[in-house]
């Protein structure tokens, strides 16, 4: 009963009512809201922060930004359907004039993004030339990964969202994490304009993802792990998110010899050669199940692909090897 109470309470008001409605579209900002809303950003903020309370809305704070997005499917399910019905019977009068200004919203993070990739094509388009083709490179994850459906994904590192604009489809739910808020902004700018709505991002850590232990059914590393400085420690921090059978799929760089890349691109291993990817998959409790190179230019691609095995297999293997 007090859960009900507190429900009721928070939709209490026309202008909750409305950033719920918006949520539904949309992960936005506080000030994204504000501007849709025409209110200002304090106001908007102990609206949002009723909400959360009321476990309608969840909070996530990235940079100076602040991120709301709607809260679990157990509590908001039920309300969200009831607001559906009732709209049948008193169409509201603000929908049309918040899908009006939520499109300029979407308009502005498109502004953005493609302003930034202006900016920083030429650092871009540097790497992209010294292998092989991108859409090649991505022909062959969709092949690996298959056309199975996916159940919960995860893309660590997912920088401008690719790898969930490519997988979200085969999905019921995807997850984005990156520790930039930059290109997290730029991700949603993307995958906004693309009408996906099963996706989640968050800032977050290669090292510690928001996800509990089992939780997912795919985990992709694309481009990623040549940044790491604990490649096996995040190895491991994937392999635990994963449930039994889950599949990891690490692309990156095959061991190179080009230094000038740790220093101009902040590269910090060189790529990798298979026997370290074997050993940092077997401490992570994975099975290795194909590799794929992809040769072409100066640089050669691989993907690795692992399977998470079941903790009792993984102790006999533990004994076995003592």
């Amino acid at each position: 009963m007090t859960i009900a109470l507190d429900i009721f309470r928070a939709l209490a008001d026309a202008t909750r009512l409305r950033i719920v409605a918006l949520l539904r579209s949309m992960e936005l900002s506080v000030g994204e809201l504000a501007q849709v809303l025409g209110q200002s950003q304090p106001r908007v903020s102990r609206h949002v922060k009723i909400l959360c309370d009321a476990g309608l809305a969840e909070r996530r704070k990235e940079g100076s930004w602040v991120f709301v997005a709607l809260g679990e499917g157990a509590t908001v399910g039920p309300v969200l359907g009831a607001l559906d019905q009732w709209a049948v019977l008193s169409p509201d009068h603000w929908a049309v004039a918040d899908a009006a200004r939520l499109a300029a919203v979407r308009a502005d993070r498109a502004a953005s993004a493609a302003s930034w990739f202006e900016a920083n094509a030429g650092q871009w388009d540097a790497i992209r030339s010294l292998h092989i083709a991108e859409s090649e490179v991505e022909a062959a994850i969709s092949a690996v990964v298959g056309d199975a459906p996916i159940g919960q994904l995860i893309d660590i590192g997912t920088g401008t969202g690719r790898m969930l604009e490519l997988f979200a489809g085969r999905a019921e739910q995807a997850l984005g994490i990156d520790r930039s808020s930059e290109m997290l902004r730029l991700a949603r700018a993307k995958l906004s304009e693309r009408g996906l709505t099963n996706i989640e991002l968050r800032q977050a850590d290669l090292y510690a993802l928001p996800l509990a232990d089992r939780a997912a059914d795919v985990a992709i590393v694309h481009h990623v792990l040549h940044f790491a400085q604990q490649p096996g420690a995040a190895i491991s921090e994937a392999a635990r998110v994963l449930n039994v059978g889950g599949r990891l799929l690490i692309a990156d760089f095959a061991a190179h010899d080009r230094e000038e890349l740790r220093a101009q691109d902040g590269h910090t291993r060189l790529g990798f050669a298979d026997e370290q990817m074997t050993t940092w998959f077997a401490a992570a409790g994975l099975d290795p199940v194909r590799t794929e190179t992809l040769m072409g230019g100066e640089l050669t691609v691989k993907l690795w692909l692992a399977r998470k095995r079941d903790a009792e297999r993984s102790g006999i293997q533990e004994a076995m090897a003592a």
